[in-house]
């Protein structure tokens, strides 16, 4: 009895294995997802947080960025995210330096590309075509379009001033990832079309009731 049992366990674990392996296959197939996460850092974080470690094209004494893009991210409504689809590392030499101005570090791009534009079912250039669509979309708030020295705005206020900048977006659609008590990112959910939609599962709110915004966290 316990060699059928064995034998049967056998057969499941393997055919787990395989349906479990081609369903990850077919879910990670370019161009097969169902919204986007456009991923907004603020900069300052960034650089504080990466001291010693960080860009200098991002971060460099001269950088005085406020939001850049981290990345627009292709997601599934279950929360989970397809990752490198390809093993495609090329981002042109022009697409490089089209994007700088808004995800200002030539490592960041290459990675984003390799790890979701991979997924986008787009080519490289119209990839990064579309990273700067959806920045332009969004109007970033007066109070946050770029870093001063006496700037601290809770977490909460950031997120209401970027529903109010932005005619159509909810609070459903916005999700704030801190590090620590220091806002760090901002993330927006878009359709495909790069209109704003509901999260789905597992974008949430990322921040202590205490986090903030400043300039030099």
């Amino acid at each position: 009895m316990k060699t059928v049992l064995s034998a049967i366990a056998v057969s499941v674990v393997a055919f787990l294995s395989m349906t479990g392996a081609s369903w990850a296959q077919r879910k990670a197939e370019p161009g097969t997802f169902d919204y986007y996460v456009l991923s907004l850092s603020w900069s300052p974080t960034h650089c504080a947080k990466n001291q010693g470690d960080s860009d200098p094209d991002q971060c460099g004494v001269e950088r005085k960025f406020g939001f850049i893009v981290h990345g627009l991210w292709p997601q599934y409504s279950n929360g989970g995210y397809p990752a490198t689809c390809t093993r495609d590392r090329t981002v042109p030499r022009a697409v490089v330096d089209a994007t700088m101005p808004v995800m200002p570090s030539v490592g960041l791009i290459v990675h984003q590309w390799t790890k979701h534009g991979t997924c986008s079912g787009l080519p490289v250039t119209d990839y990064f075509a579309q990273v700067r669509k959806a920045f332009a979309k969004v109007n970033i708030p007066e109070a946050l379009q770029a870093p001063k020295p006496d700037l601290s705005i809770p977490a909460t206020q950031v997120e209401r001033l970027f529903v109010q900048a932005n005619p159509g977006l909810e609070p459903e659609s916005v999700a704030l990832v801190c590090s620590k008590r220091d806002v760090a990112e901002v993330r927006l959910c878009l359709n495909k079309d790069l209109s704003f939609m509901p999260c789905g599962a597992k974008v949430v709110d990322r921040c202590r009731r205490d986090a903030l915004l400043t300039a030099a966290p």
